[in-house]
């Protein structure tokens, strides 16, 4: 059997001992018990309020923990945007504000948490993930979480720094249906700029895996190789953060849950499909990633193969020569060519004539 080249490979990394810490604090603690799982510490809790109805609107854009104790008895719709989940004595007096679970703040600061929804009796909890590509870099994940009341929505998330600037334009310039609806709709405003976001982060992903496609055919490298792993690791981060959402949006369209209304859940519907469509176009891009790899070894090997075609028409063009200097490099007495005058340059000539003939054989067969 012809051996196939083996792929390069980098050298394995050391176990990094800090990686897994929160992990092993997180065991044996009670369930319910608060400990932030992420990555970006000392980042101080920043509140952000909305609160509007068809008639009025009003906003605070660094507002205190007291400031959204008014905001519940308000008629009309709030939406409290809450930046930073490492300050977790805050976190706990919004939620015991609120009234929320502690099963449900448990899974609001723990950023390893997949996509997923749950029904308590005062609200709807959501855990999503936000996605970004940056102007340069690698894929950014952020930690998402909503809980959607009688007349709020709260969403929570790691950093400054999102996608909904286009639903607060909405919000303040009385664009569409936002401040004619209730909480409910504003979110699935909310979840529908994010699968849209998805769009974007899918189209950034296919156009790097048609530049490396169209690298991989010019010129096959290793360091190439590397980029395709990179990408694939890339492509399974995407997926582990859409693929869940499809039974998220579903169970809010199939169940009947207690805060989505029916007029909402139309859009709802809207919102799968999207999902769907998002989840097709990750597939398709993890299969052109796996088939740069067949890419990459086919490319090896038509390399291989043209060297070792140039390797063997010389070496069939030299065995006739060879075969001729052989035959009169023998040391007999009795070789009558031996005496001739001209033998050397008779040889000489035939075996050019053999070379000619050959190469002309070659071409003629475009083997050359």
């Amino acid at each position: 059997m012809e051996s196939k080249p083996l792929l390069p490979m980098k050298p394995k990394k050391k176990p990094n001992p800090k990686k897994n810490t929160f992990r092993l604090k997180k065991i044996g603690l009670a369930p319910g018990t608060l400990l932030y799982m992420g990555k970006k510490h000392h980042i101080p809790l920043n509140v952000e309020i909305f609160h509007y109805d068809s008639e009025s609107y009003e906003r605070q854009a660094s507002a205190s923990i007291d400031d959204c104790i008014p905001c519940k008895t308000k008629m009309g719709v709030t939406w409290l945007n809450v930046n930073g989940l490492s300050d977790l004595a805050s976190i706990q007096k919004i939620g015991n504000f609120y009234q929320l679970h502690p099963l449900l703040l448990e899974d609001l600061v723990n950023t390893g948490q997949r996509p997923k929804l749950d029904e308590y009796e005062n609200c709807i909890f959501v855990v999503i993930k936000m996605l970004s590509y940056p102007e340069e870099g690698d894929i950014v994940t952020e930690h998402l979480s909503f809980v959607l009341g009688d007349n709020y929505v709260l969403s929570f998330q790691e950093n400054e720094g999102d996608v909904f600037d286009s639903v607060r334009d909405r919000i303040e310039t009385k664009k569409g249906r936002v401040r004619n609806s209730g909480a409910d709709y504003l979110l699935m405003v909310l979840m529908d700029t994010l699968i849209d976001h998805y769009f974007l982060v899918i189209e950034t992903l296919g156009e790097k895996v048609e530049t490396l496609e169209n690298s991989l055919i010019e010129n096959p490298s290793e360091d190439l190789v590397f980029e395709i792993q990179h990408l694939k690791k890339e492509a399974l981060t995407i997926r582990r953060a859409i693929y869940p959402l499809r039974e998220v949006v579903n169970q809010v369209e199939k169940s009947e849950l207690k805060f989505i209304q029916k007029e909402t859940l139309h859009y709802f519907r809207d919102l799968y499909d999207h999902t769907i469509q998002i989840i097709e176009s990750i597939e398709l891009y993890r299969d052109m990633l796996f088939g740069l790899t067949d890419l990459y070894m086919s490319g090896l090997s038509n390399k291989m193969n043209s060297v070792m075609k140039v390797l063997t028409i010389i070496s069939t063009i030299f065995i006739p020569l060879t075969f001729i200097v052989g035959v009169y490099g023998m040391n007999f007495k009795n070789m009558p060519e031996l005496t001739f005058h001209n033998g050397y340059y008779v040889v000489l000539g035939v075996m050019f004539l053999i070379f000619v003939l050959m190469i002309l054989y070659f071409k003629k067969r475009k083997w050359l």
